[in-house]
């Protein structure tokens, strides 16, 4: 029959089943969907921020799903580098990546050579959590709160110094989200990594510091440094009043933590994984330990992952490329 059709409606045909057959093979897979052991490919060394959180709902995860959960460090230049490898997995569900502000929003400003295109390539699942930001100042800088420090950095335009765990990262964003807020002036000084951004905020080689609250907690609870402001209320740092309660309007940076899949993933696989991923999350023990580790829960759809994303890609890359940010 389709033999003796003219070629144009022949082709047509032959599309609109190619197009039956694959849809119904991915709703097939999806039935039957998982079959075999899951990797999530956190792209930054085992031990860090994003794998602690990523492990600790592993093992929730694994229970709902029914197949092991196996997490992959892959790290490398801020993280682009195991993301780029998850992006081009094959898209059946069973390779999926931990997403973050830092590699998700911001990489593109940053990283002249992303090897990925994060709304392209990449199909938001859901969210884990997101973290706040504390501001964090040298032990021996008079400012005893935040409206101190603020009227200390405009006495003394560009005499502050301020630190980041490195350039382009979130924490040098939002030190330059901080400035635009308020109107003061500070000079950047770029670290790699927090551990000597920390070491030279202690001896007062720079003033600030912007951070998360689980970085900080020690040497804060130690007297080492003083937290003076938090972008979002944390267990961690229960007694510290936000910026805007402060009087900084329009400044609640975070960073989350998210789960994608290469981006034609079949949806019913996607749908799957973000049903097992909410209950997971509604696990009281997984959010207690989350919250201590100073993660706020946070269950986002896809939809609303989705449009996060898009609006942080505009937030952060429009401040890294108002500053000329691009990552060491």
């Amino acid at each position: 029959m389709i033999a003796s059709l003219r070629p144009p409606r022949r082709l047509a045909l032959m599309a609109a089943a190619a197009l039956l057959a694959a849809a119904c093979g991915a709703a097939a897979a999806a039935d039957t969907y998982p079959a075999k052991p899951i990797t999530i490919v956190v792209p930054f060394p085992a031990g860090g921020g994003t794998d602690v959180i990523f492990r600790a709902v592993q093992v929730r995860l694994q229970a709902e799903l029914g197949v092991p959960v196996i997490i992959d460090n892959r790290a490398g230049a801020g993280g682009t580098v195991g993301t780029g490898y998850a992006s081009k997995a094959a898209p059946d569900g069973y390779t999926l990546v931990a997403a973050t502000t830092t590699t998700i929003a911001s990489a593109q400003a940053v990283y002249p050579k992303l090897p990925y295109d994060p709304l392209a390539d990449l199909a938001p699942v859901g969210t884990l959590g997101t973290t706040p930001f504390v501001l964090v100042v040298a032990p021996t800088l008079p400012a005893k709160n935040l409206a101190d420090f603020i009227r200390d950095a405009k006495a003394r335009p560009g005499t502050l110094n301020y630190g980041s765990i490195g350039n382009g990262t979130a924490s040098h964003l939002a030190g330059e989200l901080f400035k635009q807020r308020t109107g003061i002036e500070m000079t950047h000084i770029p670290y790699r990594g927090a551990a000597p951004a920390q070491t030279d905020l202690m001896a007062g080689q720079i003033q600030a510091l912007f951070d998360n609250p689980t970085a900080l907690a020690p040497q804060v609870r130690a007297g080492r440094m003083r937290a003076l402001a938090i972008s979002q209320p944390s267990a961690v740092f229960p007694e510290l009043p936000s910026f805007e309660a402060a009087g900084i309007k329009d400044f609640k940076p975070e960073l989350w933590y998210g789960l994608m899949a290469p981006a034609a993933t079949p949806r019913p696989v996607v749908e799957r994984l973000r049903s097992a991923l909410d209950k997971a999350l509604q696990d009281r023990n997984l959010r207690a330990d989350m919250m201590a580790k100073g993660v706020s829960p946070a269950s986002w759809s896809p939809e609303q992952f989705g449009q996060r994303v898009r609006a942080d890609i505009a937030l952060w890359g429009g401040i890294a490329r108002s500053v000329n940010a691009k990552a060491d």
